[in-house]
């Protein structure tokens, strides 16, 4: 069992467990050596089967037996009964051994799936296996699988699972099972399922019952965070922020140098002055963006264009979505004004990754105006250098009311929920509250907090309440300090709950903007959002920043930057003074086509081992790009280029102006020059200009 200390053993029993120890090794090599001359002789199989019985957990061993089973059914005189039903007792055998076994279970699954066995058996081993042992996922698992075969009812299942419950609430896995049950219910609106509301209010009661009889035990709590997510989420993905907004001006000055930037404040420069991206957020994953499923018109198209997945895990499927207009071949007349039309879901093809379709068509409309250029070329773009000190910044007084600033929260593209949900969550707020002034527990303050924060979600498109943010924070704070072990997970909380206080209206984003001063100290177009010294640990509310050109996120405790791909008009970022070990951790930078200025400086690039093993595949980060291993053997020459590779695939594809990796342990004179191949473009390293 978990924590229990080993105990030393006794010289007998020492002798017992090397003879077993050498029983599995002659075992084994003789399984080995049949599996790998393709012998299924009745020897054979016997042999793999006294392997199973004495380690049910040898996969090779399970894998093995499949095999032999097709060999077998391909002699024409073969009883394809006999041969499942050995297997079933095998796998029974094999469970007795150990009824956590995955590749038994496994193997009894496929076993079913060819149709030659009876079920009738399976509920009896079933209910034999979990009096055992009430909690084990493994037979619950498979009891769902079981169940669909028979075609037993949801509601049957749900029954005896609350039976399970009614015995010992403190069972995981028979909570999991119910919300699995209760949200195909909840799905297909089943006859005493419908409607949501009036389940939900029973499941809030049930599971009272279980917490507040013993507030310590998490089994009913996770269920109850389950109830809150079914409370307060919507079902179809609705797309929560766009750049540009709905309504904007865009300015393009003089040679295609683009001007304005839909949700920001003030006038900026974008860095890449031939393209216009258009950026789709969504508030969750959704595949089938394409010129079917999004119109875009306006004078400004030209040629058809391709929608871009912004994502670093699922292929064709994200939560951001981009698409670049290409104004570099285009003649445009001065003092002209281009609109842009986009309309999103009039037809079917967008789907989130649990199957559900976008159900909430909706138009964007902004405007593109072409004036002639009357200002040199601002920093990062010209031959200055770009400094971060805060000499350089002047704050902003205040904002114009043509300033075209949409928190997402407030978003029209988002319909507003039910007043049931803000009342039921307000409701489990008052109880929550109360049993904490009686009884003082971790993961009710974590509760507390969640609740909080989902009200907080609510209110924003009701009645405008005062919001709980300080109150999140300070249980936040309050649990890193009672829970140590769970400190990360509740400081990266803190900072997703910050980062939501700063970017959800005008007034707080105030305190942290600011123009950014050339040397000159003349005020430049640049605009630049500081978060730097907030102690942050991860990043969040990127949908209502897509409008950043400029930012820092220095002095910070940031280990990754995981959804900043989205901000596709960022132009200079610094994340000098963080916590980022690797550059695999820097990821989404290289999504950001018109990034120029980075600075990465005193982070902890180099001062962690790499797992070289993982580029013996095509590509060192992801399996669904090629890596240049030609271009990148060129570049490295004669150097043991280990370290190179993770830094290679980031900055391949960029053409920065300046980078500063001063302070890193992997700085050295090497890496440096390998750098300098990498970026063709770059005019600026460390502070100091290149030749």
């Amino acid at each position: 069992m978990h924590g229990r200390p080993r105990k030393a053993l006794k010289q007998e029993d020492e002798a017992a467990s090397a003879a077993k120890a050498e029983k599995l090794r002659s075992l084994q090599a003789q399984f080995l050596a049949n599996h790998h001359n393709h012998i299924y002789s009745k020897e054979a199989l016997d042999v793999s089967a006294k392997l199973l019985e004495v380690n049910p957990e040898c996969y090779t061993a399970w894998n093995y037996r499949k095999l032999a089973v097709q060999h077998l059914l391909s002699n024409s005189d073969s009883d394809p009964h006999s041969i499942f039903d050995d297997e079933l007792k095998l796998v029974e055998i094999a469970l007795r051994k150990n009824f956590k076994s995955y590749g038994a279970w496994h193997h009894r699954k496929w076993v079913l799936s060819k149709g030659h066995s009876s079920i009738d058996n399976e509920m009896r081993l079933l209910n034999g296996f979990q009096k055992m042992d009430p909690r084990n996922f493994h037979a619950w698992n498979y009891r769902r699988f079981v169940a669909e075969l028979m075609k037993r009812s949801d509601e049957d299942e749900l029954k005896y699972t609350e039976e399970v419950i009614g015995t010992n609430f403190s069972n995981y896995s028979a909570w999991h099972n119910r919300s699995v049950l209760l949200s195909n219910l909840l799905k297909r609106k089943a006859e005493g399922y419908f409607p949501k509301e009036k389940v939900l209010e029973g499941e809030f009661e049930h599971v009272h019952n279980a917490i507040f009889t013993d507030p310590d035990d998490q089994s009913g709590w996770f269920y109850h965070l389950w109830l809150i997510d079914q409370t307060v989420k919507t079902d179809a993905p609705l797309l929560v922020s766009s750049w540009p907004s709905h309504g904007s001006n865009i300015t393009l000055i003089g040679d295609n140098d683009l001007r304005g930037c839909g949700l920001s404040l003030l006038n900026g420069t974008l860095s890449d002055t031939e393209t216009l991206p258009i950026i789709l957020y969504f508030n969750q994953a959704v595949e089938g963006i394409n010129s079917s499923t999004v119109a875009i018109k306006s004078e400004l198209l030209k040629e058809e264009l391709v929608w871009k997945p912004l994502s670093m895990k699922i292929l064709n499927t994200a939560q951001v979505w981009v698409v670049y207009l290409n104004l570099g071949n285009m003649e445009l007349q001065p003092s002209k004004t281009y609109s842009v039309e986009i309309n999103i879901g009039h037809s079917k093809g967008v789907v989130s990754s649990n199957g559900n379709h976008y159900g909430d068509p909706s138009q964007i409309s902004f405007e593109v105006f072409v004036q002639t250029a009357s200002t040199e070329p601002t920093e990062g773009q010209g031959g200055k250098r770009t400094t971060w000190k805060d000499t350089n910044f002047q704050k902003i007084d205040h904002f114009q009311e043509s300033d075209s600033i949409l928190p997402a929260d407030q978003n029209p593209h988002i319909p507003t929920t039910s007043n049931w949900c803000t009342e039921e969550i307000g409701e489990e707020i008052t109880k929550f509250q109360d049993l904490l002034s009686e009884y003082d527990c971790k993961i009710g303050k974590l509760t507390l907090a969640r609740l909080l924060t989902a009200l907080d979600l609510l209110s924003s498109q009701h009645d405008g309440r005062k919001s709980n943010t300080e109150e999140v924070l300070q249980l936040y704070t309050d649990l890193m300090k009672l829970d140590p072990t769970h400190s990360l997970y509740y400081k990266d909380e803190h900072s997703l709950i910050s980062l939501k206080r700063i970017t959800s209206t005008r007034d707080s984003l105030l305190p942290y903007c600011h123009y950014y001063k050339d040397a000159t100290e003349t005020i430049t177009g640049y605009f630049c959002l500081k978060l730097q010294n907030l102690s942050l640990s991860r990043m969040g509310s990127i949908e209502n920043l897509l409008w950043v050109q400029m930012l820092d996120l220095s002095h910070n405790e940031l280990q990754s930057i995981e959804g900043l791909e989205a901000m596709q008009l960022l132009s200079c970022l610094n994340l000098s003074h963080n916590k980022f070990g690797s550059f695999t951790a820097l990821g989404p930078v290289r999504l950001l086509k018109s990034l120029k200025v980075l600075n990465i400086s005193y982070n902890e690039l180099g001062s962690h081992s790499i797992d070289t093993t993982r580029y013996l595949c095509s590509s060192p980060v992801s399996h669904t790009e090629e890596f240049a291993w030609d271009r990148f053997e060129i570049l490295t020459g004669s150097i043991n280029a280990t370290k190179f590779w993770e830094a290679f695939l980031i900055f391949g594809s960029l053409t920065l102006t300046e980078l500063n990796i001063t302070g890193n342990e992997v700085a050295d004179e090497n890496f440096r020059s390998f750098l300098v191949k990498v970026l063709p473009t770059l005019r600026w390293l460390d502070d100091e200009e290149l030749s």
